[in-house]
């Protein structure tokens, strides 16, 4: 496996590892009519935006790559709300790869590219209810910081905790 920045053309494959991983790892969390409704072909746009504005090393998206293609990615830039700060906005990798070590992979990698970029801290949100994601994070050493705010995706109200690292 590989981590590299995105290109444009690698769009299609962040945007089908975006909604499998939500179909599946929000299941049960996120009402079923919104996962349900999630297209790959809807979300590319986006994902090509980001990747096309990217400030690297400051802000992009990274991707995990095997010899069966991109299999994850984390999105990252500045945070809002403090300076020096930065916040992994998604990481995401197909369910199919969960438990390999791709993910710890690749969030090394994210947290390499962030302390290049001269961020002192990294931050991320996460469902409060998505204990497999919690305890991913917590296992590579970020700690929730006390901020709750509720998302009210698909609907339904959900807690998200802050999570944070030190970088450097």
């Amino acid at each position: 496996m590989q981590t590299r920045q995105a290109r444009p053309d690698d769009a299609p494959a962040v945007a089908r590892v975006y909604v499998r991983s939500w179909q599946v790892a929000f299941a049960g969390l996120v009402p079923p009519h919104y996962l349900d409704a999630m297209d790959p072909s809807r979300e590319e746009s986006e994902w090509r935006a980001c990747i096309v504005e990217a400030r690297w090393p400051s802000s992009g998206v990274l991707v995990a790559e095997t010899e069966a293609g991109v299999v994850g990615f984390a999105g990252f830039g500045p945070s809002q709300e403090a300076p020096a700060t930065a916040e992994i906005g998604t990481l995401y990798a197909m369910p199919e790869v969960w438990g390999t070590g791709i993910g710890k992979r690749l969030m090394l990698a994210a947290l390499t590219t962030l302390g290049q970029a001269d961020y002192t801290r990294a931050t991320l949100w996460v469902l409060e209810d998505n204990e497999r994601a919690r305890r991913f994070y917590e296992a590579a050493g970020w700690r929730a910081d006390g901020a709750v705010v509720e998302d009210t995706t698909g609907g339904a109200s959900l807690n998200k905790l802050r999570y944070q690292h030190p970088l450097g």
